[in-house]
């Protein structure tokens, strides 16, 4: 199984400690949630996880592997997928196209073949094709296949950036607020999708503001404030914590 495990990880940029003696865990077949009022420290962790930011100390442990000290590209190879809180999309491609990018990391063929158009190529590519149309499927996207990925609603466009993560088999999938500009019916449909894909063996690490869906979705939560950990467990526990009111939900 391929957990990911943080011990103690600790960030600081100069004098300000953005992760603070950081612990927590998370499974494979299950979902995982990472709430906190802005600026808790969120997003930072993530960056930590893959790589795109240095840890200060500590360790974090995927597949009971080291990866502290690894860089972002072969953090991702590891198989960790990830979405941006800021949609990172090639807005003038298509759909089909963005989400291709991810499978493309899956090719076989030699780039020789890729520019001569060898038949190997050809199957290779066509065989691409056909597993990013079925992942377009699954998230009801098929339709949108050749529109421009920018010319697509804010809601549609996520979509399109958590399918071009889903695109290289990851066994651990990061989603930094997947439902953020959806509606229920939406965030309903995509929280069915991520039950599959735990129910499939990935483990889930979601961070959401959304409380409803991180409560009917969530298996276990943690809580950052001020870049340390406040509180853990089960969701109905967590939102009734008092320092969680306090810190979290008592801002709104």
């Amino acid at each position: 199984m391929t957990d990911l495990v943080l011990e103690h990880v600790h960030k600081n940029f100069g004098g300000v400690i953005a992760s603070n003696d950081v612990s927590m865990r998370v499974p494979a077949g299950r979902i995982t949630g990472l709430i906190g009022p802005n600026g808790a420290g969120k997003t930072t962790l993530i960056n930590l996880i893959t790589g795109m930011l240095s840890l200060s100390s500590g360790r974090v442990l995927f597949g009971g592997r080291d990866i502290s000290a690894e860089p972002a590209d072969k953090v991702a190879r590891a198989g960790m997928g990830r979405t941006f809180q800021n949609i990172r999309l090639q807005k003038e491609a298509s759909v089909l196209a963005n989400v291709m990018v991810g499978f493309h990391r899956h090719e076989t063929c030699s780039l020789v073949a890729a520019i001569l158009g060898l038949p190997s190529s050809r199957r290779e590519d066509a065989l691409l094709r056909q597993k990013a149309m079925a992942l377009l499927g699954r998230f009801g996207m098929a339709g949108h296949a050749d529109s421009p990925a920018g010319s697509l609603a804010y809601g549609h466009q996520r979509k399109v950036e958590m399918m071009r993560a889903l695109a290289i088999d990851p066994d651990l999938i990061l989603l930094d607020e997947p439902v953020a500009g959806m509606n229920d019916v939406e965030a309903l449909q995509l929280g069915r999708i991520f039950r599959e894909l735990a129910d499939e063996g990935k483990a889930i690490l979601l961070i959401e503001h959304n409380m409803r869906f991180v409560q009917e979705l969530c298996d276990h939560v943690y809580v950052l404030d001020g870049g340390r950990l406040i509180a853990e467990g089960k969701p109905r526990d967590v939102v009734a914590d008092p320092a969680v009111i306090t810190a979290y939900l008592g801002e709104e």
